[in-house]
Parts: C-alpha cells; structure tokens; sequence
C-alpha cells in the first residue's frame, strides 16, 4: 500500500501521536474522518484501541450499519453506547449552539466509559478544515479533555479522503452525514418524530439511488437538496406524484426542491456572521 510522499509525514506523525497515548478510545461515528482515524488507531495498537459509536434517534439506522460494517473491515473492536441527546433541553430547543450540548451529551457519555474501561485518551475525528468552520461542538470536547488527532497535525477535508483511499478505506469517498438535528432550521424544536419523518425521507430518496442529499425540514415542509448538476436529472427520472404521497403519508404538507442545490451547512448562512466565524 503506497501513501503519497505529500502525505507520508502526516500519516507518520498520526502514527507517532497514537504511539505515544499508548491506548485510545475512538468516537467513531462510520463517517470518513472517524473512520480513517480508527483506522489509524488500529494499525498502531491494534486491540488497544476501541471505536465506539453513540446510537440515538439523530443517527440513521443504515449509518449505524454501515459504521458495523465499515469497523468489521478495518479490524477494530467495536462498542455501541446510548446517548440520550433529547432529554438535553439546550439540544431539543435546537439553538444555534444546538452542537454544543449534542457534543456534551456524547462526551459525557465516552469520558466515564473510557475511565471505566483504562483509557487515558478519548480522540473524535475533526480535522483541521472543521476548525475554521462554525462548529459550537468542538468546543464541547476541548472542555472534556477530547483529542482530535486529524487536526493536530495539520490533516484536511481532501487529505482525510486522500489518505483514507490510499490506505485502503474502501467508502473513502463516502457523502458527509451529519445528525439528523442538522436538517432543521435554529429555532425549531427537535423531536423524535421529526428525526423519524425527516429520516424516513432521506431513505426514500436512497432507495431510488441518490447518494449525496439532504432533506431539510421546516414546520410541514420538505425540501429537498441534490448536488446542481444532477437536478434535471432527478426531476426527469423520479415519479414525483408518487414521492409527493409518499411524503404527505409521512406528515409533510410540502414537498420542494432547493433549486440552488446541496451545500454542507447551508443553515449556517442565516446565523449571524459574528457567529460564523466565532
């Protein structure tokens, strides 16, 4: 397996940082940052490294799935947890900094874990490019005392993936998936149904082969995000009216189409720019 020479000095100084914590246990969520973390953490210490991944009504029951799979493949011990993110009133109220206490619902659930368990090392997947982004989040995990191994030597968005196909990641290009919460607008309150109806949206739209989409939801109203160019195409080859029932059946009212396309964090546009970049 070939590693670039561009990126060699980062991955030997992932492998280095992970040496040096001896054990370590991994918030692994399936996605391409984690993953690529987990798979790091494996190939360094082996049965000293634990992936663990937190199921709630936020998290898809295929990416879960998917996480299982993708953990099998790379080898490491896998642990599920429960964490409870809609007893969090600060998360179900779903304020700007809904992340925040969605973060601190995770890591209070991890940090006692891995004391349990004799790791001194709790590490997530944020790489350096999350770190210029509006993510109230990471602040949650530097308070608990979280690593991000990505980011602390200098890894990209481009370069996680980069890293994670030439190391043999098979899903290194796997859409981004945020929680489920990050489909509706600040300010909405958060339910468990929802997560279920905008959940059991984004599967229809899965089923019929679109990979990369959001469904954002507000009040009644759905609307559906797909990369630009492949728009005409959806509106050319999907059965709309049948969508449309579909989705009535599942408690929208609306059923629309963002004719600007998908765009990670496009909710963010409406925060303040103070907060963007804060």
């Amino acid at each position: 397996m070939t590693v670039s020479p561009t990126l060699k000095p980062k991955l030997n100084q992932l492998k280095t940082l992970f040496a040096e914590m001896g054990r370590a246990l991994v918030a692994y969520s399936g996605g391409i940052d984690s993953s690529l973390v987990a798979k790091v953490a494996w190939d360094v210490l082996g049965t000293e490294a634990l992936a663990v991944t937190a199921v709630s009504p936020s998290l898809l029951p295929e990416e879960l799935v998917e996480a299982e799979d993708h953990a099998l493949d790379i080898g490491i011990t896998h642990k599920l947890v429960e964490t409870q993110e809609l007893a969090r009133p600060g998360y179900a109220a779903n304020p700007v900094n809904r992340c925040y206490f969605c973060k601190s619902e995770l890591h209070d659930t991890l940090k006692p874990l891995a004391q349990a368990l004799g790791y001194d090392y709790v590490v997530d997947g944020v790489n350096a490019d999350d770190r210029q982004d509006y993510r109230p989040g990471i602040q949650a995990a530097k308070e608990r005392g979280v690593r991000s191994p990505l980011a602390e030597v200098g890894i990209s968005k481009l370069e996680v993936r980069q890293l994670a196909k030439e190391l043999g990641l098979a899903w290194w290009d796997k859409p981004a998936q945020p929680c489920l919460s990050s489909r509706f607008p600040y300010g909405e309150e958060i339910t468990l149904e929802k997560l279920q109806r905008v959940g059991r949206a984004e599967q229809y739209l899965r089923k019929l082969g679109w990979r990369e989409l959001r469904v954002r939801s507000q009040a009644t109203t759905a609307r559906i995000e797909l990369p630009p160019g492949q728009i005409k195409q959806f509106i050319a080859e999907t059965d709309l009216e049948a969508l449309v029932q579909a989705w009535q059946e599942l408690g929208f009212t609306y059923v629309t189409l963002d004719l600007e396309g998908f765009r990670s964090g496009k909710l963010n546009q409406e925060l303040p720019l103070a907060a963007q970049v804060s």
